[in-house]
């Protein structure tokens, strides 16, 4: 049996590490590695014109910088990109980069797949296939920064794209590292963000090792009968242990909580379901992001109209909650986390 290449970002400072150690560098030349990766945006070792051309040739052999390929690339008028990309060990993701004003925001993936169930996400419509590696989960980031012109710069990352992130902590946390270092793409933790449907157990962890970077919990249901039928998984763990996690990270991290809310039309979008949205989240520091569902093919599920859009805000605002109503991007692209996945599937098949 073959052993399968090793991939430089699974683990890049000890990748290098050994590497010099191979070749008897000094240690500067791990440090002119990281610059091209992560500061000067290569990709290959032959860019890398301050390193020896025979070291290049053999470390191109040896070392393999990355492990996906496009499988397709799509562009919106207002700035967003999206990469559905192919994975050397089987399967496919979705990442998107998001621009605005001033902001160049990049949303990842950290599972093929997703297993949580949540029953309007085109993500979870096959289940969840595997983990994704830390190195999987860095390249998203340096393909994404590679879509930058030369005087754009990386501002945020989400964690928001295909399956949940939280069930892959071992490997995500390592790659946030790579997103924070000031040797890797330099990223503030206060402008990276975490979202997960909500396990309890996780939190507390993240709670205990990294307790720097945003949480988001994808709510979508103000009570636990309407969460247990949109999210399957809520059955097991329950609205009240999520929330008493996300207290306690707040108590210990210091950062505000963001509650994501999908609105579906005639099913979480009515005037009871904000006014108990707002007592669940009474007395706390936190923001409810509210998401007018994109629409999945093959899905039932609609987008509410504007005055019932207005209507839930009005609710919430009332009653003192923090609201941000999300500005939709890359409608055009399939934007939302699966659907370009889905979207090649079923053109292949038809």
């Amino acid at each position: 049996m073959i052993d399968e290449p090793l991939h430089l970002l699974n683990s890049i400072d000890t990748a290098l590490a050994t590497w010099t150690a191979r070749h008897g560098l000094p240690r500067f030349r791990s440090q002119q590695v990281r610059s091209w990766l992560f500061k000067r945006r290569t990709t290959c070792w032959e860019d890398m014109t301050d390193l020896p051309k025979p070291l290049r040739v053999a470390s191109a052999a040896e070392l393999p910088l990355w492990t996906t390929e496009i499988a397709r690339h799509t562009q919106a008028d207002d700035g967003t990109e999206k990469l559905l990309l192919n994975l050397t060990a089987g399967g496919q993701i979705e990442c998107v980069l998001l621009r605005s004003r001033v902001r160049r925001t990049i949303c990842i993936s950290t599972q093929v797949g997703c297993g949580m169930g949540c029953v309007f996400c085109a993500s979870g419509l096959d289940g969840v296939d595997r983990n994704l590696t830390t190195g999987e989960i860095v390249e998203q980031m340096l393909r994404l920064q590679l879509l930058l012109g030369a005087e754009e710069r990386l501002s945020h990352v989400v964690v928001m794209g295909m399956g949940e992130p939280l069930a892959n902590l071992d490997a995500l946390l390592p790659a946030l590292d790579e997103a924070h270092r000031s040797d890797g793409l330099d990223i503030s933790a206060r402008r990276i963000t975490i979202s997960t449907v909500g396990l309890p157990r996780s939190i507390d962890r993240l709670a205990r090792e990294k307790a720097t970077y945003r949480l988001a919990i994808s709510l979508h249901a103000p009570n636990d009968a309407l969460r247990n039928e949109l999210v399957p998984v809520n059955d097991r763990i329950g609205l009240a242990a999520i929330i008493q996690s996300a207290d306690d990270y707040f108590e210990v991290s210091g950062r505000r909580i963001t509650y994501e809310y999908v609105l579906l039309a005639g099913v979480n979008d009515q005037p009871q379901h904000a006014r108990e949205l707002a007592k669940l989240l009474a007395g706390r520091e936190a923001l409810v992001n509210v998401i007018p569902y994109n629409p999945v093919v093959g899905l039932p599920y609609r987008r509410p109209d504007l005055e019932r859009q207005a209507e839930f805000r009005h609710l919430l605002e009332e009653a003192g909650v923090r609201v941000r109503f999300r500005h939709r991007k890359g409608d055009r692209i399939d934007a939302a986390c699966g659907q370009l996945r889905r979207s090649q599937a079923l053109t292949q098949i038809e």
